[in-house]
């Protein structure tokens, strides 16, 4: 199996194949440790290494009989689970590149993503099929459906469950699979454009929550994963595990019911826990069972005064960290940290600055944007995947600008302040305004829009909308709401709603955010939550 993996360079700050791309990972444990379980369902089923091996060959074959070769790009459109988890490996088996975008995604998000992926295969889930009916799909031809149903007429289609095949079928690869090849494209949220395809290597992948970053997560650990495939939570921890040789539990959703009762039923050790999760865990009445589980560690981002009470009450260390998809981890904490807000100190292999507008570096205690490099090669993303001019943006003078805004203490504790771009995160996703606004622009009452994030109370932004009519136009909030259901992604539409005659503006015909931000929700400003207007996320 391994024999493939021969070391093919020097330098030590790269690991061999065998220990950073997944194909050997899978030929590997597979031989090593073949009855030792990888991966945990809710239903109490699980795979051993040598079942994760088999399973993924036969969908790789099934893959390569439709033609996927090596460095092609394949499209999944699926919200996590066993399907999920299979064709993000057996992609990878095969050598190519692993191409993830959110279920939520509709209307001109879709049609630009499946543009930008240049897959011809799109992997997606049978709930998901009647968006593909209106829209460009590039160069899709041919959709695998995970569940009942078939793709439009003008697709080819087949069931995912119909993709298997042997090893003796596999065909040989043109050339070792090395770790700075790329594995996945995830897609981040545009800030003056559309949404952002993230090139990843392995080696990405790897170090993101590799030994170097989180050197207190072992092989020994069983991680709860409760985010989906698209998210860089929901496909890079699955993948480190499978590099530590340790195993992980997939929970297809957060669910505060059922959360602990999975925790005990797997046996989990370790979990990933944004801020609105864990205020959720925590407004559940206290119980005798508080303590019943394995968990030792958890990551709580972001960290807010919740944090102490959580490893007070359920005697587990929590630790905190600044990631993005493009980057690996540059700041993480100590267990418990005591300092309120912090995100921590800077990781061994990583290098990070706080600059102006220049980038030239501002003081201790300044707030500026921060910039991170690492002294591993790929260990960060290798692009915007056909956006030379975003990418040469963010990678200007050697370092990449994350367009955040931090300060740092005399101890060399980094502390989030702001985003320097106008991306909003709600409950866990990143939301372009340059997106919402240009659906809600669509409406024919709306001349112009403006959208922001202001505080929640469950933690993280709100969407807010401040728009302006047409002249001689009124606008009914309620039927904006509806409007825009059936365009965007639920998590996208806006809570808020303030209309006004003009929107600020500089003497360069900018709107002012900055202005409107400050002002934030007002006295007459529209709440969809208080009209009782409910947009949910659809279940599959």
């Amino acid at each position: 199996m391994a024999s493939e993996a021969a070391a093919g360079h020097s330098d030590p700050r790269v690991p061999d194949r065998r220990r950073c791309v997944l194909r050997y990972l899978i030929d590997d444990w597979a031989e090593k440790r073949p009855d030792a379980p990888y991966v945990l369902f809710e239903d109490g089923s699980a795979w051993s290494f040598a079942e994760l091996r088999q399973r993924v060959i036969a969908v790789a074959a099934g893959l390569q009989r439709l033609g996927v070769a090596q460095g092609d790009h394949v499209a999944v459109w699926l919200p996590g689970g066993r399907e999920g988890l299979l064709a993000f490996y057996a992609i990878n088996y095969l050598g190519a590149v692993f191409v993830s975008f959110n279920t939520a995604y509709r209307g001109n998000l879709l049609e630009h993503v499946l543009a930008n992926s240049d897959a011809r295969l799109l992997i997606a889930h049978a709930g998901l099929l009647d968006r593909l009916a209106d829209v460009d799909a590039a160069a899709i031809t041919t959709v695998a459906v995970v569940g009942d149903g078939a793709a439009p007429v003008r697709f080819q289609s087949l069931n995912f469950a119909d993709l298997s095949g042997s090893e003796a079928d596999l065909a040989p690869l043109a050339r070792p699979i090395e770790p700075w090849d790329n594995q996945s494209i995830i897609y981040t949220s545009g800030t003056t454009g559309p949404s952002k395809g993230v090139l990843s290597s392995y080696l990405h992948l790897y170090t993101n929550a590799g030994p170097d970053s989180w050197p207190f997560i072992t092989g020994e650990d069983r991680f709860l994963v409760n985010m989906p495939i698209y998210h860089i939570g929901g496909s890079g921890i699955p993948f480190v595990m499978l590099a530590r040789g340790g195993s992980i539990a997939l929970m297809e959703n957060f669910s505060t019911d059922r959360f602990w009762d999975f925790v005990r039923a797997t046996d989990c050790t370790a979990m990933f826990l944004l801020g609105v999760m864990a205020t959720f865990l925590m407004k559940a009445p206290p119980s005798p069972r508080d303590r019943e589980h394995k968990i030792r560690a958890a990551f709580m981002v972001p960290l807010t005064d919740i944090a102490g009470p959580f490893h007070a009450r359920f005697g587990i260390d929590i630790y905190t960290i600044f990631n993005m998809t493009e980057i690996s981890s540059p700041i993480v904490s100590e267990a418990n940290p005591t300092r309120p807000g912090t995100c921590g100190t800077v990781r061994p292999g990583a290098e990070v600055r706080l600059v102006d507008a220049n980038d030239c570096e501002v003081p201790i205690g300044t707030v500026g944007e921060m910039l991170v490099r690492t002294d591993r090669p790929f260990a960060m993303n290798s692009g915007y995947h056909k956006n030379p001019e975003a990418t040469a943006r963010a990678w200007r003078n050697g370092w990449f600008h994350t367009g955040d805004a931090f300060r740092r203490d005399a101890d060399g504790y980094y502390y989030f302040v702001d985003r320097v771009k106008d991306a909003i995160r709600r409950r866990g996703e990143n939301i372009s305004s340059f997106e919402v606004e240009t659906d809600i622009v669509a409406h024919p009452h709306v001349r112009e829009a403006a959208v922001i994030g202001v505080p929640s109370e469950f933690s993280e932004d709100d969407v807010m909308a401040v728009i302006a009519p047409v002249p001689g136009a009124t606008i009914d909030c309620a039927e904006l709401i509806a409007f825009l259901e059936p365009r965007m992604s639920y998590f996208m539409i806006p809570r808020y709603i303030r209309i006004l005659d003009e929107l600020p503006k500089t003497a360069s015909a900018k709107v002012q955010k900055a202005g409107l931000r400050a002002e934030g929700v007002t006295h007459d400003t529209w709440d969809r939550d208080k009209a009782g207007i409910r947009v949910k996320r659809e279940k599959l």
